[in-house]
């Protein structure tokens, strides 16, 4: 059979509602079989006209009310009618709408490189889809899981500004966990933007976690189901509810430290480790560490330099968060700090951090935001330097990038890249680029260790330059039921 598809949608302004601000769309749609001689022939095997099965009714002037600002959550099964409903939206919507399945994707480039007009946008909406991984960052599109090409398609979504997100087989390729958090995010962005979300599925595990504002189950037939409800955000995960925080061991760290940009023997001095767990497994995990002697930001919190014997009194540094990436962007951050502060045993909690300035989680955690570093311009020169001798930046805190492109240097060219370390201070951040532990390094001895430095060693440098362009933030909370003889600087 030859099947020709009749579809008419009217959306009726005049019956727009101020009050709702909702629109109504009428919904009649039909196929119908063409007549062949192979159609007749099965009508006459069994015994029917052809007119009993030339026409089938799949919409039968369905009423919808739907928003700008709606959630709206189509199910049913296979068939049943929620592709047709969903093209027939997108038609009449046009340009405010976009299809996820439409979305450009650029599989050679970094995912970096493909989203947001500037580095910070880039950074920013690939944070907001749970894409906040400095290893991802530097992905392709073709080097992702499903559930993480599903987040990056979410990123361009937003990116477009269209009113009408339409998303058909809704997570139908995602294990339901992820499917699950992806229906929380999704709807949670889209309420923030005051965007309105399209989704049909067969899968009807989603409701809790997409809370829509209209929900429609087609069945076979004409018969469908719509019902409406308050368009709120929902705020907690269904998954969350199932995940509990321990106290944790060095190995519960391990376990998730590579989803870390920095490896595990980076932790060094830590006091108290704490994991969330669901069932038996890592969902994530936060370290408390001895902090540092001096921070920046810490003299602008309490007014004057604290003596050493009052930074190891009264403070400790959260110096990891680390969530398995299935699980992020549903609010574990938040709770993983927010519910082991008072467990950390200490009147002040410290922590700076890169991703505070994409993510504030620390902020939503009760933590206060005092003050964002900024590198030292001869360093920025230095890294504008190299960037004219073919690096990126992005990637500068990648070994193994580093070591591909000084492998392909000629002799004179790696001269140049240590010409360009030779314009950086040479006192603390010299000390840092070199990995020395020294109470002072001239500026002498910093020019000759630079131009002794082998291939290795360049790679290592060049690690450490990439962390230095970072911009930190510095956050610090006060366990309001602990006294302290230390005196902030209100």
């Amino acid at each position: 059979m030859y099947v020709k598809e009749l579809l008419k949608i009217t959306k009726f302004a005049k019956k727009f509602d101020k009050t709702t601000g909702k629109f109504t769309f009428n919904i009649r749609y039909k196929t119908r079989t063409t007549i062949t001689p192979r159609t007749i022939k099965v009508g006459e095997a069994f015994g029917l006209g052809v007119d009993k099965f030339q026409e089938h009714v799949i919409f039968d002037n369905v009423e919808l009310k739907i928003g700008p600002q709606d959630i709206v959550y189509v199910t049913g099964d296979s068939g049943s009618g929620k592709s047709v409903l969903l093209r027939a939206l997108k038609k009449d919507l046009r340009s405010q709408a976009i299809d996820i399945a439409s979305i450009n994707v650029n599989p050679s480039k970094p995912l970096i490189d493909t989203v947001g007009k500037t580095l910070e946008q880039g950074l920013e909406l690939l944070s907001r889809v749970g894409l906040n991984d400095a290893f991802l960052f530097v992905r392709r599109y073709d080097q992702l899981s499903d559930g993480q090409k599903y987040r990056y398609r979410i990123a361009k979504l937003i990116e477009t500004g269209k009113q009408y997100w339409i998303m058909d087989e809704f997570c139908s390729t995602l294990d339901r966990d992820t499917a699950k958090i992806v229906a929380f995010n999704v709807q949670k962005i889209a309420r923030q933007e005051g965007k309105a979300v399209l989704a049909a599925t067969t899968h009807t595990d989603l409701f809790e976690d997409l809370k829509p504002s209209v929900h429609i189950h087609k069945r076979f037939g004409k018969e469908v189901a719509v019902e409406y409800f308050p368009n709120k955000i929902n705020k907690t995960c269904s998954l969350v509810q199932e995940m509990r925080i321990e106290k944790g061991k060095r190995q519960d760290y391990d376990k998730l430290a590579g989803f870390h940009y920095r490896n595990a023997k980076g932790l060094v001095a830590y006091q108290k480790i704490f994991v969330l767990k669901r069932d038996d497994e890592n969902a994530g995990v936060i370290v408390y560490s001895s902090p540092p002697i001096a921070v920046f930001g810490r003299r602008k919190t309490f007014g004057r330099k604290l003596t050493i014997q009052e930074v190891n009194r009264d403070l400790t540094l959260i110096s990891r968060v680390i969530v398995h990436p299935k699980y992020r962007t549903v609010g574990l951050g938040v709770k993983l700090v927010r519910e082991t502060l008072p467990l950390a045993g200490k009147p002040y909690v410290e922590t700076t951090a890169v991703m505070a300035r994409y993510n504030p989680f620390f902020e939503r955690a009760g933590m206060t935001k005092i003050a964002e570093s900024t590198p030292n311009p001869k360093i920025l020169g230095a890294v504008e330097k190299l960037r004219t001798l073919g690096f990126n930046p992005v990637f500068l805190t990648s070994e193994t990038a580093n070591l591909q492109k000084l492998g392909k240097m000629a002799a004179h060219e790696v001269q140049m890249v240590k010409d360009a370390f030779k314009q950086i201070p040479s006192g603390i951040y010299g000390k840092r680029i070199m990995g020395v532990h020294q109470a002072y390094l001239n500026r002498e001895e910093f020019t000759a260790r630079v131009d002794a430095a082998n291939l290795e060693k360049l790679v290592k440098m060049l690690r450490v330059l990439g962390f230095l362009i970072q911009t930190k933030v510095y956050l610090i909370w006060k366990n309001p039921t602990t006294s302290t003889e230390v005196t902030t600087h209100d």
